[in-house]
């Protein structure tokens, strides 16, 4: 084997590799031999075909394959011997030239093809301990518990049947048909829908022109969708309903008593509020670890600058700008609604997908240097926790994962993910820092991008 070096430009490599003929002639000679005890042909002892008339029946076939593993035991020598990781799999370019393939699987000439790698970068790794973060902290109050145990109690309120006409507070059961500029529009129209009067929770307008409806009548109701509404193609639309009320109910009085608590399985009113508590905790401790994973991850990106390898950046790019495109189409924005262009968007969303590879690079670095691992019981219980995400077809998510490497990787990077991240929160100085909900559950601009 011949190996000569075409380019070596930063994580780009590329070789011209010539394998002589004679080499994969001995090769497919051995392989043709291997195959003279199987092979069963008519008119010859089992263990007695001739390797020369195996070679006129077979050979071409046989050295194809040989071809084959021929190229790839070339490239893992590369990757070896120049110690190498890769960041993706070996391009080949083989002959093209009809005759010249020709003559190389008939034995006639060397093959001579070239081999693309790109490489990953030698990373090197910072001083964790010298990280230093600050921890948002926020204790429950007893405010917030009572605050979302009334929540949990409106949303059980008992209603009682009205004969007389629907006033605020009310719940109103009603079918409803939307339009714009006379047509009817998606996502417009329901049935059996239960509306509060005063709760707020459907388009500003909606519940307060329910106001003296009775069981039974038809009325228009005019509103207009906010500026901000999540479906872009009726925002600041105004649109009309026609809706039907079937059904006008009072709420009837309801006491936070241990007797309420059992009606939600609970054994009291304390141990409710235990629950609630303890639940509220977990959003703030998940909030507060988002922050502290944000700010790691910035940490991380400073003191690890280096090149990415471009293909990676690009697949990741590509992936990134789908994303926002679609949803932009979907929404019916532009760029200038964004308030930029289309090649602003384009340079900072590179620059993210950049910096996604680099920190993925940098934490399976981590990941590898310390012997963190991810377990199959780990990866278990990730997918018989996807499986309940889809009642009624457990086993056919369960299935598709055990049979799909692909998707059984997805739910183990960001195990692996976290479990870095966990190291290296260990590993850094964390000032805890208490601070308000507000605080807390305030959204950057960072935190968007991210």
């Amino acid at each position: 084997m011949q190996v000569t070096e075409l380019l070596a430009e930063g994580l780009k490599r590329e070789y011209r590799v010539v394998l002589p003929a004679a080499e994969l002639d001995a090769k497919a000679n051995e392989r043709l031999a291997e195959m003279k005890d199987k092979v069963r042909l008519n008119g010859f002892r089992p263990g007695k075909v001739p390797v020369a008339h195996l070679k006129r029946m077979y050979g071409k076939s046989v050295l194809a394959e040989v071809i084959d593993q021929a190229v790839n035991d070339a490239n893992s020598k590369i990757v070896e011997e120049n110690g190498f990781k890769l960041a993706l799999q070996p391009k080949v370019e083989l002959p093209q030239d009809e005759e010249a393939v020709k003559e190389v699987i008939e034995g006639k000439a060397d093959l001579s093809y070239t081999v693309g790698l790109e490489v990953l970068p030698k990373i090197e790794l910072g001083d964790f301990k010298s990280i230093a973060l600050d921890k948002p902290v926020l204790a429950v109050t007893d405010e917030e518990v009572g605050e979302m145990v009334n929540r949990i109690a409106e949303g059980n309120r008992p209603y009682a049947a009205k004969e007389d006409v629907a006033a605020n507070g009310d719940r109103v059961t009603v079918s409803f048909v939307g339009t714009l500029d006379g047509e009817k529009f998606e996502g417009g129209s329901g049935e059996d829908v239960q509306v509060v009067i005063g709760s707020n929770t459907f388009i500003p307008g909606f519940e307060e022109q329910l106001i003296g409806i009775k069981a039974d009548e038809t009325r228009t109701v005019n509103v207009t969708f906010p500026e901000n509404y999540q479906a872009a193609n009726l925002a600041g639309k105004a649109a009309s309903f026609e809706v039907t009320a079937q059904m006008v109910e009072v709420p009837s009085e309801m006491t936070l008593d241990d007797e309420f608590a059992k009606t939600l399985g609970m054994d009291s009113l304390d141990a409710l509020k235990e629950q609630v508590k303890s639940r509220i905790a977990q959003e703030h401790n998940a909030q507060s670890r988002a922050k502290v994973k944000r700010k790691l991850l910035d940490a991380l990106d400073g003191l690890h600058q280096f090149e990415v390898p471009p293909t990676l950046a690009e697949q990741e790019f590509e992936g990134i700008w789908n994303s926002v495109t679609t949803e932009m189409e979907q929404q019916k924005r532009s760029f200038e609604d964004e308030g930029t262009t289309e090649e602003a968007a384009r340079a900072d969303y590179k620059k993210i997908a950049d910096r996604r590879v680099r920190l993925g690079l940098v934490l399976a670095e981590i990941g590898e240097k310390n012997n963190i691992q991810v377990s199959e019981d780990e990866v278990t219980r990730a997918v018989v926790e996807r499986a309940r995400q889809f009642p009624g077809q457990e086993q056919q998510v369960w299935e598709f994962y055990r049979q799909n490497a692909q998707a059984l990787a997805s739910l183990r990077a960001p195990i692996f993910e976290e479990k870095v991240v966990d190291f290296l929160i260990e590993l850094a100085k964390v000032n805890e820092v208490p601070v308000t909900r507000e605080e807390l559950y305030a959204e950057d601009e960072a935190d968007k991008a991210a």
